[in-house]
């Protein structure tokens, strides 16, 4: 079971990487879009740094939907997910590690660019931290929740705003939690009770996301 998890899960990180477009343009659009901002708002560094956190979780969030098209629908237009969904393996757990690969080649990423995008926006320093360990547990969950839109929206027209439409409304909790955590940290507050209702949602997304979009991969397939 493990062996074809581990086996699912690099040959979706092995596709990324070699269509490398894909990957790059979700963190194309998280810098290009966080550039905008200082340019349209002006130089006020204070202006900036109140507006910091919002924006850098909600470009994280249009980013991971941008890229959402890969996760399932590449495989149900060859006909691979046919095949993944009569394996004798679990499905949810293969859905688990194509989602798990849809994180590392994009949620991670976001991660690693995020310190860069808040030094841009003026982020007050207290806040770094919070920010990069909210985005270690909202990512994940954007991706799960992502699944879940991908697998509904297959063979329909127009599946990527589809699919934005049925993700953003289960989104909006990681966001709040998100930029709730930062603004803590930066007034003083506790920041744990945020990072715990973070952690949450993770734990519900775990456990629920992989059924619900294994479920809906076997209706698109049948």
């Amino acid at each position: 079971m493990s062996r074809a998890f581990l086996a699912l899960y690099a040959r979706d990180v092995r596709l990324a990487l070699r269509q490398g477009a894909d990957a790059t343009m979700a963190l194309a659009f998280f810098l290009i879009a966080a550039a905008l901002f200082p340019l349209g708002l002006g130089p006020s560094l204070d202006t900036l740094g109140r507006i910091a956190p919002g924006v850098v979780w909600v470009l994280a969030l249009l980013s991971v939907i941008l890229s959402l098209d890969r996760l399932f629908q590449a495989d149900h237009e060859d006909g691979t997910l046919e095949l993944i969904a009569l394996n004798p393996h679990p499905l949810f757990l293969l859905v688990l590690a194509k989602v798990a690969a849809h994180w590392t080649t994009t949620g991670l990423p976001l991660i690693l660019l995020s310190p860069a995008i808040a030094l841009m926006l003026n982020l007050n320093e207290a806040g770094y931290l919070p920010l990069i360990i909210g985005l270690l547990l909202g990512t994940p969950s954007l991706s799960l929740i992502g699944a879940i839109g991908a697998a509904l929206s297959l063979g329909a027209r127009r599946a990527g705003v589809l699919t934005a439409l049925l993700v953003l409304p289960l989104t909006v909790p990681v966001l709040i939690f998100g930029v709730g955590a930062v603004e803590a940290a930066i007034l003083g507050l506790a920041v744990a009770p945020h990072l715990a209702l973070q952690g949450a949602v993770l734990a519900g997304a775990l456990v629920l996301a992989p059924w619900a979009a294994g479920a809906a991969i076997r209706q698109a397939v049948q």
